[in-house]
């Protein structure tokens, strides 16, 4: 069909707008990006925006090389990999056992999930209770807190009353039992809306700086966000990286005189984004398909 003059004009500005939206979000990727690849001395100097002006892999080797950081990667991809499937799978499991009808008390319990999604007891409760069950400075305060989302076993729970009762019904004449049923029916036809939610589960943890900074005090459980927020707020390097900070310095001279706590962040934060970033290439088939069939079904 013919475009109007209106139209096509139109579809210009959407595309202009979009492309705006989009530099505007790459540009600060773009600039911590040079930072964190820039000589910190030189950095300092401003004008770095787009491209490293001094080339150096010094800030890296400094992060990468440093106990501290790579122990807190290791408390960050644990956590990460158990909480989400973890999680899945108690949201998963409790959403099948709502999905069927005739549940008893089902409405109760329905009305009982929906409440504790809109209310809550507050900070202090939630800390006095996690330290009641003896969770506080263990890895476990990462992952039994975030094991059941509301949210998403109402997401999952709309979605398994989408899937044909025929199809179920003829599982169990078959003589298939509400685990078979569960694993070889729902959980296949699920796919989709499982990975999108496994995304977001997953960037959660990942994300997270908040459980590390008030409910850990050893420095051997916090996970890299964490890290990176201290670091954030640090004046000086050896004050968050510890003595190995002494040590680089002893041990490379003249080269560590060139960098700065800016450029350590930077280099830093980019560590902390990309694994993350590395996973949605991946899962993009099934997230866009999962975000579909949610926004339809609900």
């Amino acid at each position: 069909m013919k475009q109007t003059v209106l139209e096509k004009t139109s579809n210009w500005l959407l595309i202009l707008l979009l492309s705006l939206l989009c530099l505007s979000v790459l540009y600060p990727f773009a600039y911590m990006l040079a930072i964190s690849l820039n000589e910190g001395a030189d950095a300092a100097k401003g004008g770095v925006y787009l491209w490293p002006r001094a080339f150096t892999l010094i800030n890296y080797e400094i992060v990468l090389g440093n106990s501290v950081i790579r122990h807190a990667y290791l408390i960050t991809i644990a956590r990460t990999i158990v909480g989400t499937i973890g999680g899945l799978l108690v949201t998963l499991l409790v959403a099948y056992g709502l999905s069927y009808k005739g549940l008893p008390f089902r409405g109760g319990i329905l009305t009982y999930i929906l409440i504790t999604m809109l209310f809550n007891g507050g900070l202090v409760p939630f800390y006095i209770q996690l330290n009641n069950l003896g969770l506080l400075n263990t890895f476990w305060v990462f992952i039994f807190p975030g094991l059941f989302s509301v949210w998403n076993m109402f997401v999952m729970l709309k979605f398994m009353q989408g899937i044909p009762e025929a199809l179920i019904e003829s599982a169990e004449l078959d003589g298939a039992g509400p685990v078979r049923v569960l694993w070889q029916i729902v959980v296949p036809l699920s796919k989709p809306m499982l990975a999108a939610l496994g995304l977001f589960t997953a960037v959660g943890h990942w994300n997270d700086w908040f459980a590390g900074a008030f409910y850990v005090s050893r420095q051997s459980l916090i996970p890299v966000q964490t890290f990176l927020q201290q670091l954030l707020t640090a004046q000086d390097i050896s004050v968050v990286l510890g003595s190995n900070t002494n040590q680089e310095a002893l041990a490379r001279g003249s080269q560590m005189q060139n960098i700065t706590l800016m450029s350590i962040k930077m280099a830093v934060v980019m560590v902390s984004a990309l694994p993350i970033l590395c996973v949605y290439p991946f899962l993009q088939k099934y997230f866009v398909k999962g975000v579909l069939v949610g926004s339809v079904k609900g």
